[in-house]
């Protein structure tokens, strides 16, 4: 487990190497699929936009198609990673609780207002909603995503109707996306989730975040610190009048 408290550097450990890599690849690589997406419509000539330097490729439909399906096997590629990983783990923190709701609707209003938000444990109720959100239409767009990129293999058909209704299902997954990450970024408009930000960089939050904003969060890692092998051994050592 990566979370640990860095009391030499008054940090906390957030997320792992491994949880940093697939979060960065779904970003980056989903971003090449909207992107390499609308290319196909084709949108980038119609508006000029291959005429903006360096962008003259966009409005080549072959280039285009060539990222659009190196973004999408990346985009699996870490989404089954994602998946793989916390479930053999056991990791299940990020998903939805029940009162999820209630309670982004009191930590929205307190930052609003400037009162106290309730008690938080790692990832704030509106970060757990958040990752339903964005994970669902995700899975919708690699599913019909799947069955565009077989219609187009030798030997494989599907009735008329099929195929536009996926095409149709893929677009508002993809628009039904675009606002989940836009409401997603818009999050960090609040001063108070701007730590969780560099958090997605570096891995670590600032300790006094944590404790301020994470109670539940922090007071489970005092809890896991206190039971770990070495601080057992460290109580043992001390002289008898010492040990409580």
């Amino acid at each position: 487990m990566a979370d640990k408290i860095l009391e030499n550097e008054k940090k906390v450990r957030r997320h792992s190497a491994s949880v940093l890599f697939v979060h960065w690849a779904v970003a980056i690589s989903t971003i090449l699929l909207i992107f390499s997406g609308f290319g196909q419509m084709p949108v980038y000539r119609r508006y000029m936009i291959y005429k903006i330097p360096g962008l003259g490729w966009s409005a080549d439909f072959s280039v285009t198609l060539y990222i659009h399906y190196v973004a999408a096997a990346v985009l699996m590629f870490a989404a089954a990673y994602h998946i793989v990983f916390h479930v053999m783990r056991k990791e299940y923190g990020i998903l939805p609780r029940r009162g999820d709701l209630k309670e982004s609707y009191l930590i929205i209003k307190a930052m609003l207002t400037g009162g106290k938000e309730p008690p938080s444990d790692k990832f704030l109720a509106e970060q757990r909603l958040a990752y339903a959100y964005i994970g669902f239409w995700l899975l919708v767009i690699i599913v019909t995503g799947i069955v565009k990129v077989l219609k187009n293999l030798p030997g494989i058909n599907f009735p008329g109707n099929t195929m536009i209704w996926v095409s149709d299902i893929h677009t508002l997954a993809t628009f039904m996306l675009i606002f989940g990450i836009l409401a997603h970024l818009a999050a960090f408009l609040f001063k108070a989730n701007r730590p969780l930000l560099r958090g997605m960089f570096t891995g670590r939050v600032d300790l006094e975040y944590v404790k301020h904003r994470h109670p539940l969060w922090y007071d489970r890692l005092v809890k896991k610190r206190a039971q770990s092998p070495g601080s057992r051994e460290r109580a043992a050592n001390l002289p008898q009048d010492m040990t409580v």
